[in-house]
């Protein structure tokens, strides 16, 4: 009699607790399955012909209903008119709009240019329509003459011309006489 006591009694007990469900992170794909996917991936941006930039992804997710490439490990090559890389920049996670081919650089972003020239950010967009690249994060410039910090940015993808809205910190880098 206490055996069946006990085993109802853990019954009930099993019976009214309530089920722990785990936490996902929602990355806005949850609803769906890659209908692609690939690891060590390269994409190929053109225009006429002509190469405009290079991505490189370590693990890609293409998902068509919502016409987005969710990326992991990136890495991307943006070249200039005569066919040279010109900017590198690179990201953990990122994100192709499918239909505007505009890429989205997500999580400890560097993108460093030809001369030296080095920005840090936490997100960006890159612009496939006008080549710009684009920010309303804190951005951190340092290059051989300036160190300018702030929120919101604009650029061209080789960060020759850039703007930042809301500068929070700018200082002139003083070079050694030799």
């Amino acid at each position: 009699m206490r055996y069946l006591a006990a085993v109802l009694f853990v019954i009930l007990v099993s019976c009214s607790e309530e089920k722990i469900k785990p936490l996902i992170e929602d990355d806005g794909t949850k609803t769906e399955i890659p209908s692609h996917e690939s690891w060590n991936s390269k994409i190929t941006f053109t225009n006429e012909g002509r190469i405009r930039a290079v991505l490189f992804s370590d693990h890609l997710k293409k998902y068509e209903m919502q016409k987005v490439t969710m990326l992991e490990g990136v890495k991307i090559h943006f070249y200039n008119s005569e066919q040279k890389v010109t900017t590198t920049l690179t990201s953990k996670r990122g994100k192709v709009d499918d239909i505007t081919m505009d890429m989205y650089a997500i999580d400890s972003v560097v993108a460093v240019n030809d001369s030296g020239t080095v920005l840090t950010t936490q997100e960006l967009k890159w612009k496939n329509s006008n080549e710009k690249i684009t920010t309303d994060k804190f951005v951190s410039i340092k290059s051989s003459k300036e160190i300018i910090e702030g929120y919101g940015l604009e650029s061209d993808q080789h960060l020759h011309n850039y703007v930042i809205f809301n500068v929070t910190y700018s200082s002139t880098v003083n070079e050694k006489k030799k």
